[in-house]
């Protein structure tokens, strides 16, 4: 028997709550991994779709980068656990191959082709919402490496709607990486970690910024403990007034 802890269930149920991100005959598409943070959100949502005051469905989905990846035990985990799932093979790392210059960053090419996949999927089959393992820690790391090295003051959102009009929804959000990982080691679980990144197969450069970035934040929570509390207050007290675009200015 999986065991959600009550800190975990509480943060989603209250975000699912605060930015509804789950109503009433939703049907979710869930993205699915193998990793701990997405094993975390479908366990979440199976729990949620057991307790919440209101029905919907979703459904796994774990996308293969076509290069011999055993997912078996995934399809396998979500029987035994009456999560509906699917596997959907596909040609991306040949594709990789030909499309991604040498010495170039290989991450967002793969995120970008599997979130794809997951965006067809879920509107040919008719799911009206997308939901991703993002936790807190991922979302400080995206405003900090924006902030830092792109010139940006932006993040991850809990809901938002992407361009062909399918709302993207992170239950996680507000939870540390660290209650994610206590998830699956208190469980269990088997879970695939970065040796599956297909980005390790290729001579690249590995994602510098992000790990600079992860480092960083390391050092700061390290002296500052109460920090990522601050940020997550701060992502919600955005006074846009005080930045320097001129639509943003107060006028007389």
């Amino acid at each position: 028997m999986i065991e959600l802890s009550k800190k975990i269930s509480k943060l989603v149920g209250k975000t699912n709550a605060e930015y509804e991100l789950i109503k009433e005959g939703d049907r979710v598409l869930v993205g699915f991994s193998g990793g701990k943070d997405s094993t975390t959100l479908i366990h979440s949502l199976n729990h949620l779709k057991r307790v919440a005051p209101f029905n919907f469905e979703f459904k796994a989905v774990t996308v293969t980068y076509g290069m011999g990846e055993r997912v078996e035990f995934l399809a396998k985990h979500c029987e035994e656990h009456g999560i509906e799932h699917e596997i959907i093979d596909t040609e991306i790392f040949e594709l990789a191959g030909e499309k991604i210059r040498k010495n170039s960053s290989f991450c967002s090419f793969f995120s970008r082709m599997r979130r794809g996949y997951l965006y067809s999927t879920a509107q040919e089959q008719g799911y009206n919402k997308l939901a991703l393992g993002h936790h807190l820690d991922d979302a400080m790391e995206s405003f900090f490496m924006n902030f830092l090295y792109n010139g940006a003051l932006r993040s991850m959102p809990p809901i938002y709607k992407a361009e062909n009009g399918l709302e993207v929804i992170r239950p996680l959000i507000f939870c540390r990486e660290r209650q994610l990982r206590a998830f699956a080691q208190t469980n269990e679980i088997s879970v695939i970690g970065d040796e599956a990144c297909p980005a390790m197969r290729f001579d690249i450069k590995m994602p510098y910024a992000r790990a600079k970035t992860k480092e960083l934040l390391a050092k700061m929570e390290e002296e500052n403990p109460q920090m990522f509390i601050s940020m997550k207050a701060a992502f919600n007290n955005v006074q846009t007034s005080t930045f320097f675009q001129k639509e943003f200015l107060d006028r007389d």
